[in-house]
């Protein structure tokens, strides 16, 4: 199986997380403290493919000019991403009545998604596999948010679960245009991706998912299930 191929079969799972998700809360809304267990773990997770894939081999090709690039550009991207989101937060479209400033939100943080699994696996196979299984546990909480708000918005159930579908296809387009783009890279440039990827994934965990996930009363077993989500995917990387 080629690398296209590969990307195209393990992007479907996010896909498929984010739709369940989002059938999930549509059908019975779940409560806080599920979403922020799921947030936690997703957070454990993502610090473990970090950590333990995606860091290594960013340090073993020694080339600290490219790794400063990506890294600021990372952050640069995901710190405009974030403001632009927050200003169009309340914006909605008046014919319609759909939230766009939640959407566009939404749509921009799953498209970046998309293209960090493309860069998973143009960093190796494993890495990308591990990736795609992080993205979607990310996914299943999103889908889940989403479908809510939109519920909370008076955005009708069928309407919900169609816009839900519409941004998790979204997510399969980035990433095919993520392994198009990064196809055959050079060593410096892949530097910079990989860099810019490793950014992105540590603003996501700390300024998103941990943050979105502490709206909840703390308790042991949250900070439990963050651990036990990067050991178990520090043990995965191990066994793949």
């Amino acid at each position: 199986m080629s690398l296209f191929q590969k990307i195209l079969l393990f992007s479907l799972l996010p896909v498929f997380t984010m739709i369940a998700g989002s059938f999930i809360a549509i059908v019975k809304k779940p409560d806080g403290n599920l979403r922020s267990f799921i947030l936690h773990f997703a957070a454990g997770v993502f610090f473990s493919v970090v950590a333990v894939e995606l860091l290594p081999d960013v340090i073993k090709e020694h080339k600290p000019v490219q790794v400063i690039i990506g890294f600021c550009l990372g952050f640069i991207a995901m710190a405009a991403i974030r403001k632009y989101s927050e200003s169009r937060e309340t914006v909605k479209v008046k014919k319609t009545g759909l939230p766009i400033g939640l959407l566009v939100g939404i749509g921009t943080d799953i498209f970046i998604d998309g293209i960090l699994l493309g860069i998973g696996f143009t960093a190796g196979n494993k890495e990308g596999m591990l990736l795609a299984i992080a993205l979607s546990v990310e996914l299943l909480s999103l889908g889940m948010a989403a479908a809510t708000e939109l519920g909370n918005m008076n955005v009708g159930k069928e309407r919900s679960f169609i816009l839900v579908n519409i941004l998790a296809i979204l997510f399969f387009i980035s990433a095919v245009l993520g392994a198009t783009l990064l196809h055959n890279l050079s060593d410096s440039a892949m530097e910079i991706v990989l860099s810019f990827g490793l950014s992105a994934l540590l603003f996501l965990v700390t300024e998103e998912l941990l943050l979105e996930a502490h709206e909840e009363k703390e308790t042991i077993w949250h900070t439990a299930i963050f651990f036990g989500g990067f050991l178990l995917f520090l043990i995965l990387g191990m066994a793949i």
